[in-house]
C-alpha cells in the first residue's frame, strides 16, 4: 500500500534526511523546506522538491506554519510530517494542516491537547488507572505556594515547566533555601523555549532510571506497544546514550508497563507514533509498582532507532500508512524482541567546558560502516549558530547487550569528525564505564562521575607526528612505492614546528633521519616513527623495532594561512592548527582581565555595571544558546572597569563582554 503521492516534511536536519528515505523507499515523493542557514542542507539535496519558507531563525521560518501548509498547497503535497521538534506537538498547527485540506501524519490535536500539558496529563492519567509521580499540579503559581508544595512533599523536588520538553525548563532542587533560585530560572527558560512559564512540582525518586514505551495507535482504534526503552543517562534532563530493551526488565514488570502505556494511548484515541514515559524506581531490581507516568510525547521520539532494530519495524513507514487510514501493519503478538540495540547521540559540544555548544565547518565526517548513522550533515557542512548542535545518532545492534555495547564502542572509535569539537571522547567514556556495563545505574550516574567522563585523552605524541608529517608534506610511502620517505645521502633534516591546539602553543622538532624513520622531541619524552605508509587518508607506523603498527586517520584543510590536521589515532581525534610559518608565533590575547562570550548567544541577564566590585565565582549575566543557559562568572576579584553588553543584546563567541581593572604582579 502506498498511502501518498507526495508528502511535504515540516523539518530540518537528521530527522527531514530519516523521513525522506522511507519515503522515497516507498515510492513516495517528499518536498523539503528550508531556511537561510539551510539552503545547502543535505535535507534539501536529497527531497525531489524543495521550498525556500524565511529567514535563519526557527521563528521566521521553521515555525511560520502558514508558510509551511502554503508550500505544501503549491507543490502538490498530500500530507505534512512533522518530525520532532518546531510544530510536531502543536495542535494549532494540526488544526491548519487539516482545514487546508491536508494530512498531518501525526496524532489529532485533541490528543496532543491533552498531553500537552504535563499538569492535565497526569490527571488524566490518574482517571485512566495509570500511576503518576506524588507532587502538585495546580494552577496557582505564587512563589510561596509552591515553596509550601515543595516543603509539603519533600526534598528533593523537581520543578517543571508544563509545557516542556528535552529538559527544558526542569530543575532539580535539593533543599528548601534553593527552590526560589531554582523556580526562577525553570519559569524563565519555560518562557523562553515554549512561552509558557506555568510549572508543576513532583517528588524526585531517589535513584530514579526513565524507561518509556513506545506506542502505535491507528485510526480504527487499535493501539499496541513495541516494548520499551531505557534513556536513563541523562544530562542536564537530555538523553545521551539510550538502549531497547531495558536492563533488568523482567516479563512481570514489562506487562505491567506496557499495558499501562497502551491503556493511556487508548484514553485520548491516540493515532501515531508516540511515547509513554515513565520514572521508575532504580535503587533495587524493578517492580510492577514501581514506575510512575511522567509524560506522553505525541511524536515519533529522537530514539526511534533502537525500537526499529530491535523490531525489525520502520516506525515512519507506519507512520505514513497509519496517517493514509490504514490499520496497524502488525498486531500486538505479532510483535517481538530480537536481540537488543544502543543509539548515541553524537553532539557539536565540547564537554570540558560545561558542554557548551560548538559551532564550526565540518571539514571531514565519517563513520563505522557497521553500525546505522542517521545524520543530516555531510563533510563540508557548517555547524549553525541557529538549530540544535546535533551531529549525528550512531545505532549499533546485537544478540546481547555486550555484543551491541561493544560494536558501540568500536564504532564510537572510528568516528571521525575534523572542524569541531565534539562529545565523542565523552560517549566513549560512558560506553566504557564500569557501571553503565554492569546495569548497575540511574539518571545521576553522569552528574556523579562528570569529572571522570569528561577528562580528555592527552594530546600524544603520535597525534603531533602524524599530523606534522601531513601539514609538512613530507613524502611517505604508498603501496606502489619503492623508495622510504626521507631517505638522505648527508645524514638528517631537521624542522622546528609550531601548532595550535585549541588555545595551547605546542612546540616540537622534528628530525628526518637517513633511514627513513622520523623522530618527534621536544615534549616530555621524543617519539621515533618508522616504516611509515600512508594510503589516502590512512597513515601507518611502527613506533619501536618489535611493536604492533599504529594506524591513524589524517585529514588536512587549508584555511587560507593556516593548515588544519586532524588525526583519528587510538579511538581519539585531534584537531591541529598550523599557522603559516612567514607568520611567525601569533600573540595569543591575555585574557585574565576579562570575561568572553563562550560561545555566540544572547544576553538574557546581566547583574554588574561598572565600578561594581566582585569576588571570583560571582555570577555576571547569563547568556542563552540553543535553548540552554550559560552563566558567566568571575574568574578572579577585582572591579569591573567595562561593561560592552546590554541584556537582549546578541553577542559573537570570544567576543570581550565585561573587563577587569589590569592584574598588579605580586
Amino acid at each position: 500500500m502506498k498511502p501518498f503521492n507526495k508528502i511535504l516534511i515540516a523539518n530540518r536536519g537528521e530527522i527531514a534526511c530519516r523521513v525522506i528515505r522511507t519515503a522515497r523507499a516507498m515510492g513516495v515523493q517528499t518536498v523539503a523546506v528550508y531556511s537561510d542557514a539551510d539552503a545547502r542542507a543535505q535535507h534539501v539535496a536529497l527531497a525531489d522538491e524543495a521550498v525556500h519558507i524565511g529567514a535563519s531563525a526557527v521563528s521566521e521560518s521553521y515555525l511560520k506554519g502558514d508558510v509551511i501548509i502554503a508550500a505544501a498547497l503549491a507543490t502538490g503535497a498530500q500530507a505534512i510530517h512533522p518530525g520532532y521538534g518546531f510544530l510536531s506537538e502543536n495542535p494549532g498547527f494540526v488544526e491548519a494542516v487539516e482545514k487546508a485540506g491536508l494530512v498531518f501524519i501525526g496524532p489529532s490535536a485533541s490528543a496532543i491537547r491533552a498531553m500537552g500539558l504535563k499538569d492535565a496529563a497526569k490527571a488524566l492519567m490518574q482517571t485512566a488507572g495509570v500511576p503518576v509521580v506524588p507532587g502538585y499540579h495546580g494552577e496557582n503559581q505564587d512563589p510561596a505556594f509552591l515553596a509550601e508544595q515543595a516543603d509539603a512533599i519533600g526534598y528533593p523536588v523537581l520543578i517543571k515547566a508544563r509545557a516542556g520538553g528535552g529538559g527544558k525548563g526542569m530543575r532539580k532542587v535539593d533543599q528548601p533555601d534553593a527552590f526560589a533560585a531554582g523556580l526562577a530560572s525553570a519559569q524563565r527558560e519555560g518562557v523562553s523555549a515554549f512561552g509558557d512559564g506555568h510549572v508543576l512540582i513532583e517528588k524526585f525518586i531517589t535513584s530514579p532510571r526513565h524507561i518509556e514505551v513506545q506506542v502505535f495507535g491507528d485510526k480504527h482504534g487499535s493501539a499496541v506497544h513495541l516494548f520499551e526503552r531505557d534513556c536513563s543517562l541523562q544530562r542536564r534532563h537530555q538523553k545521551v546514550i539510550e538502549e531497547a530493551p531495558a536492563p533488568g526488565m523482567t516479563p512481570e514488570v514489562r506487562e505491567a508497563m506496557t499495558s499501562a502505556a497502551v491503556t493511556a494511548a487508548k484514553a485520548i484515541n491516540y493515532a501515531g507514533a508516540g511515547t509513554i514515559e515513565f520514572i521508575v524506581d532504580g535503587s533495587g531490581p524493578l517492580r510492577p509498582d514501581g514506575f510512575w507516568f511522567m509524560e506522553m510525547n505525541t511524536r515519533l521520539q529522537v530514539e526511534h532507532p533502537v525500537t526499529e532494530a530491535i523490531t525489525g519495524v520502520d516506525l515512519v513507514e507506519w507512520q505514513l500508512r497509519v496517517a493514509a487510514g490504514g490499520p496497524l501493519p502488525r498486531a500486538q503478538d505479532e510483535l517481538t524482541i530480537s536481540g537488543h540495540a544502543f543509539e548515541a547521540r553524537l553532539y557539536a559540544e565540547d564537554p570540558s567546558n560545561g558542554f557548551l555548544p560548538a559551532t564550526g565547518t565540518l571539514h571531514h565526517l565519517s563513520f563505522h560502516d557497521a553500525a546505522r548513522n542517521d545524520t543530516g550533515v555531510r563533510s563540508g557542512d557548517d555547524i549553525s549558530p541557529w538549530y540544535d548542535p546535533m551531529i549525528a545518532k550512531i545505532i549499533t545492534h546485537g544478540a546481547t547487550r555486550e555484543e551491541a555495547l561493544g560494536r558501540l564502542r568500536t564504532a564510537l572509535a572510528q568516528t571521525h569528525v575534523a572542524g569541531t569539537v565534539t562529545n565523542a571522547g565523552f560517549l566513549a567514556s560512558l560506553a566504557a564505564h564500569e557501571g553503565f556495563n554492569a546495569c548497575h545505574f540511574d539518571t545521576g550516574l553522569i552528574e556523579r562521575d562528570l569529572e571522570s567522563l569528561c577528562n580528555a585523552e592527552p594530546l600524544s605524541e603520535a597525534h603531533i607526528a602524524f599530523a606534522a608529517l601531513v601539514a609538512l608534506d613530507i613524502p611517505l610511502d604508498t603501496p606502489a612505492a619503492t623508495t622510504r620517505p626521507g631517505w638522505r645521502l648527508w645524514g638528517e633534516a631537521r624542522s622546528e614546528l609550531l601548532m595550535f591546539f585549541g588555545a595551547d602553543l605546542i612546540e616540537r622538532s622534528l628530525t628526518i633521519n637517513g633511514d627513513g624513520s622520523i623522530t618527534l622531541s621536544g615534549g616530555e619524552a621524543s617519539v621515533t616513527l618508522s616504516d611509515i605508509l600512508r594510503d589516502g587518508d590512512l597513515m601507518s607506523a611502527r613506533t619501536g623495532a618489535h611493536s604492533a603498527r599504529i594506524v591513524a586517520r589524517v585529514i588536512r584543510a587549508d584555511l587560507g594561512a593556516r593548515r588544519l590536521v586532524s588525526v583519528l589515532c587510538d579511538g581519539v581525534t585531534r584537531d591541529l592548527i598550523f599557522p603559516d610559518a612567514r607568520s611567525g608565533q601569533a600573540a595569543r590575547a591575555d585574557t585574565s582581565n576579562a570575561v568572553v562570550a563562550p560561545m555566540t548567544g544572547v544576553v538574557i541577564q546581566l547583574l554588574v555595571q561598572v565600578g561594581d566590585a566582585v569576588k571570583e565565582g560571582d555570577t555576571l549575566g547569563v547568556i542563552e544558546a540553543m535553548k540552554m543557559e550559560t552563566t558567566l562568572r568571575a574568574p578572579r576579584d577585582g572591579t569591573i572597569i567595562s561593561v560592552a553588553c546590554t541584556v537582549g543584546a546578541a553577542v559573537e563567541g570570544g567576543l570581550v563582554l565585561v573587563t577587569f581593572e589590569e592584574q598588579v604582579a605580586e
